[in-house]
């Protein structure tokens, strides 16, 4: 059991707050900066055990797996200078093209609402979107008409959606264990369902158990991150985020997620999370 006393400097002998119930503990200590977890054990530790069987049975002990996209599992340089160059030069044309299908005409007309512009002038909602583009604005809209352009693109086979081996070779192996896999990407859950069906292993879309964008919320807002452990049903401490960027796993970790740091090149690394350089250093019997 866990039990926190802070006292006043002035009043040393008076606390100002007691508490053992985990919650309010983590919840206070986070105001500070600090880090509270409690952990479970993944089997019976005695008092005289050696301290390797006590520190395995504290080791990472997710029952879950959630994975960002671009930077992580996949080269961030393969949606900058494939996906997004592609969608840029195919926008104007599909809007132009598809502007009355249903789908299309209401993501235009969030679009358009989002951009302050008029929903009947399409050439003005094209150009905001374009600008989108440029700015790599995480614009729902935005991204859910790319992932309608991307559609076209894979199933032409103009490109193949890329994945770094060693993340195949984890994703594979999590999947034949059982373990469940989950994307949070800034990309639409169509998007990222057809990375997976028309990547450069082929389709391991049935690998996954579900996926998550922006329409659950910002990933470096904490909430997205507890709704998420609500909709999957898994403990939020439970629950093990890979990503790069260190604005995410903060969120992630606040919500009281495992985090870890997937350091590729170019990645600025945090000194706040667990760290790895690819996922062969990821140990799958520790989730």
């Amino acid at each position: 059991m866990s039990q926190l006393t802070i006292f006043a400097d002035d009043q040393p002998l008076k606390p100002e707050f007691e508490s053992s119930d985990h919650d309010r503990i983590r919840t206070r200590l986070a105001e500070a900066g600090v880090r509270f977890e409690r952990w479970e054990t993944a089997g019976d530790v005695q008092p005289d055990d050696p301290p390797p069987k006590i520190l395995r049975a504290y080791s990472l002990m997710a029952t879950a797996a959630l994975l960002d996209i671009e930077g992580t599992i996949a080269d961030i340089a393969f949606v900058k200078q494939v996906l997004f160059p592609y969608a840029r030069r195919a926008l104007p044309g599909f809007v132009r093209t598809h502007a009355d299908d249903p789908e299309v005409a209401e993501r235009l007309s969030a679009a358009a609402r989002l951009a302050g512009v008029p929903g009947t002038d399409s050439e003005a909602v094209i150009q905001s979107l374009l600008g989108w583009i440029d700015e790599d604005r995480k614009a729902t809209p935005l991204k859910d008409l790319q992932g309608m352009i991307w559609k076209s693109g894979y199933a032409d086979g103009d490109f193949t959606a890329h994945l770094y081996p060693d993340a195949h070779a984890w994703l594979r192996q999590a999947h034949a264990q059982g373990i469940p896999l989950y994307v949070y990407s800034s990309g639409s859950i169509g998007a990222q369902k057809l990375y997976f069906s028309y990547s450069d292993f082929g389709n391991i879309l049935d690998w996954f158990d579900g996926f998550f964008d922006t329409t659950t919320g910002p990933k470096n807002d904490s909430a997205s991150y507890r709704d998420i452990a609500d909709t999957i049903g898994q403990p939020a401490e439970r629950i093990a985020f890979f990503s790069d960027v260190e604005a995410e796993l903060d969120a992630a970790a606040r919500a009281g997620v495992i985090t870890v740091q997937v350091v590729r090149p170019g990645t600025q690394e945090s000194s706040r999370h667990r760290r790895c350089a690819d996922f062969s250093a990821i140990d799958l019997e520790a989730l």
